[in-house]
């Protein structure tokens, strides 16, 4: 009964120990399953990551489009503007003669537009 207790102690105190070296049953196994994991953890970072670039190139090309809708708009706004101040001059050489029923009849004439294009629209 000695020996078989010697036994039982011998292979709890070696166990996982084959001659030649060390068995890989628990640690090498562990090893395995962390690899795994990390094999799982590198495969989600890159599927995060492709995504991220897909985000971004999608964002640079909205903000391309952004940026060609706002210069045009910037064209247009200063276009704009030149034929409002020429349409400013010629209200600015109006008003300038002293023409009282000259102004009256234009005045007139602006008011009636913009009621006929209010009614239009409306």
């Amino acid at each position: 009964m000695n020996s078989r207790r010697e036994r039982n102690t011998r292979a709890a105190l070696f166990d996982g120990i084959e001659e030649g070296g060390i068995r890989a049953s628990s640690s090498y196994s562990s090893r395995e399953i962390d690899e795994q994991e990390n094999d799982r953890a590198i495969d989600g970072l890159q599927d995060r990551v492709s995504l991220l670039k897909r985000l971004s190139g999608d964002v640079h090309e909205e903000v391309e489009a952004h940026n060609s809708v706002l210069d045009r708009m910037g064209n247009d706004m200063d276009a704009s503007r030149g034929v409002l101040s020429g349409t400013m001059d010629k209200f600015k050489m109006v008003f300038e003669t002293k023409s009282s029923r000259n102004m009256f009849t234009l005045v007139a004439l602006f008011v009636v537009i913009f009621l006929i294009i209010y009614y239009l629209t409306r």
